[in-house]
């Protein structure tokens, strides 16, 4: 039985896939019923059509694609999918085939320091790809099976008080300060899957507020924008954490959204966190800027004024 997947991914559109597999096992008989595969044959045949498909299950469930030269190099190889080293660099293969790797010095810190340690912080200016390389990590964590689900979440600080007179239910309401979260998965999970994740609790994606009273375990937990977090906030938030999860949070200390009487959070955890084993501390700058070259440019201007 295929769990989590669309048949139709690894079958092919009326099983031109496993047809082409079947090519490889001419003493098995492989008969699909919607998610369901039965296989008939010797049983060393069948267990060996097993080992095969095994694979192709974890090639898909890695890359995101499987075509007929896939499956040609995998039921030649079974091993092969385990001890390739061609993509150490590719965190997510995602939608058509997309390889999100770490760019830069700094992202690819965050990803050599998030497989040491349990929490992490990053910490840059805008444009460097701090949020987009914590998605990648939790979604390669998701795919990997190494937690049961992501959960991503944001202090929605500029909806404040005013968050009533804005049209639609409480998701639509908040949705806007949640986009960035959402661009990043779009990016890296098919659609129909992504929805289904969200559906089943998968992925949960909440404002900062609704954390509270959880313990947050087999998870990968991101809190981003966490410089508009107040010290009560963020002391909440660390304090969710299971003994099997992943904590990254992502910030800007130069951003910060809050009341002028009221100081970031992040900006004391920072400080006092500092040199505690198992948290890591990752910060980025302008040479980790991705996007256009003027923002680059726009982040040395602002310096300059410090």
């Amino acid at each position: 039985m295929i769990e989590g997947l669309n048949p139709v991914d690894i079958f092919g559109v009326r099983n031109t896939k496993l047809d082409h597999l079947a090519k490889y096992f001419p003493k098995v008989k492989l008969v699909a019923r919607g998610n369901k595969l039965m296989v008939i044959g010797p049983e060393h045949e069948i267990t060996h059509f097993e080992d095969v498909f095994k694979t192709i299950i974890s090639y898909f469930t890695k890359y995101n694609k499987l075509s007929e030269s896939d499956i040609d190099v995998i039921a030649s190889d079974v091993g092969f999918v385990l001890s390739e080293n061609r993509s150490d660099e590719v965190l997510v293969y995602g939608n058509g085939g997309i390889q999100v790797k770490a760019k830069t010095v700094n992202q690819r810190k965050m990803v050599s320091e998030i497989d040491d340690n349990d929490l992490m912080f990053a910490i840059g200016p805008a444009g460097t790809g701090k949020t987009y390389t914590a998605v990648a990590l939790a979604v390669r964590a998701l795919k990997n099976r190494e937690v049961k689900r992501i959960i991503l979440t944001r202090p929605a600080v500029e909806a404040g008080e005013h968050l009533g007179f804005l049209p639609g239910d409480l998701k639509e309401k908040l949705d806007p300060y949640l986009q960035p979260l959402y661009d990043g998965l779009r990016d890296m999970i098919p659609k129909e899957k992504l929805a289904e994740h969200i559906e089943n609790g998968i992925i949960q994606i909440a404002p900062l507020a609704f954390m509270r009273g959880r313990t947050l375990d087999k998870a990968f937990v991101i809190l981003d924008e966490a410089q508009n977090a107040t010290e009560a906030q963020l002391k909440m938030f660390l304090t969710r954490m299971g003994r099997s999860a992943k904590f990254v949070i992502t910030g800007d200390e130069t951003q910060v959204d809050l009341p002028k009487h009221q100081p970031s959070g992040l900006t004391k955890a920072l400080k006092i966190l500092k040199g505690i084993e198992g948290i890591s501390i990752v910060r980025l700058d302008g040479t980790d800027v991705i996007r256009h070259k003027l923002v680059k440019k726009v982040i040395q201007a602002f310096e300059k004024t410090k």
